[in-house]
């Protein structure tokens, strides 16, 4: 059964904001299956120009994130499957050259998504990747921080200072330092809008590199995590609470891609206006 949704549409994202989210995976029907099972997404397939399709992930007919299956030759370098996560700027082109000036990479430089946008993938002196999103006919994701769907993004970093340095110089970010004991945790505002955090990582994350981790938000932390289990994925972190803010567990689906999912006890993040 597909979701339905009485919520209220997003009808723009402020440069700086999260904007639209992401998965490449090895198997996208595989993946289409578990996610529409979980959060009783809708699908739908668009075909693309050179061949396969790009699925657009819905709630109610509105796009609310994007899917498709990584190539042989991304496969082969290495690529495992992941989520993505855009940030909306005024252009793409300008941003791609902030984010090389002040340290960071430019994987992918900017190009047209047909007319829809122009986009560019960078990775912050850290390590960690993310894309930037010039909208034009397609702003992003329709629904944010509601049931089901992207809520919150958070950093992964070993130099949680290198961090806040380049975002808040590249996007305009502002930074606020919150003590959630034992973890150090940065609170980032796009305007006086919440929209994500930074922690850093400590000798226990092992080899995992820096990352951006997405968050979407349930209505239950514990019954979403039963049903993701029944749906082969495994869970990283088990149901949690962080005091004051909410319930939380980390999942990786059946084909390897990570995200959290959390119960608020406010509704906070990444609402766009």
């Amino acid at each position: 059964m597909e979701a339905t949704s009485t919520m209220r549409e997003v009808t723009e994202h402020r440069p700086g904001s999260f904007c639209w989210i992401e998965l490449g995976t090895s198997d996208a029907e595989g993946a289409k299956k578990f996610y529409r099972q979980l959060f009783g997404w809708g699908i739908n397939d668009v075909p693309m120009e050179s061949e396969g399709f790009y699925t657009l992930l819905q709630i109610d007919g509105k796009d609310i994130a994007g899917l498709y299956q990584l190539q042989e030759q991304q496969r082969a370098q290495g690529i495992p499957p992941h989520w993505l996560l855009y940030i909306s700027v005024v252009s793409a082109d300008e941003s791609a050259k902030a984010a090389a000036s002040l340290g960071g990479k430019v994987l992918m430089e900017p190009f047209d998504v047909f007319d829809i946008g122009r986009m560019a993938i960078a990775q912050d002196p850290t390590g960690a990747t993310f894309a930037l999103w010039q909208p034009k006919k397609h702003i992003g994701s329709r629904l944010v921080n509601q049931p089901n769907t992207f809520c919150w993004g958070e950093l992964a970093t070993n130099d949680v200072d290198a961090a806040s340095a380049f975002y808040t110089q590249l996007l305009g970010w502002s930074a606020e330092l919150h003590q959630l004991e034992p973890v150090k945790y940065i609170i980032v505002k796009n305007g006086d809008q919440q929209i994500g955090g930074m922690l850093a990582m400590t000798a226990e994350w092992g080899d995992i590199p820096p990352h951006w981790m997405i968050y979407f938000a349930v209505e239950d932390c514990d019954s979403s995590v039963e049903k993701a289990k029944e749906l082969g994925a495994e869970i990283k972190v088990p149901p949690t609470d962080v005091p004051d803010v909410g319930r939380f567990a980390v999942i990786q689906d059946p084909q390897g891609a990570v995200f959290s999912i959390i119960k608020l006890i406010h509704q906070a993040g990444c609402e766009s206006v």
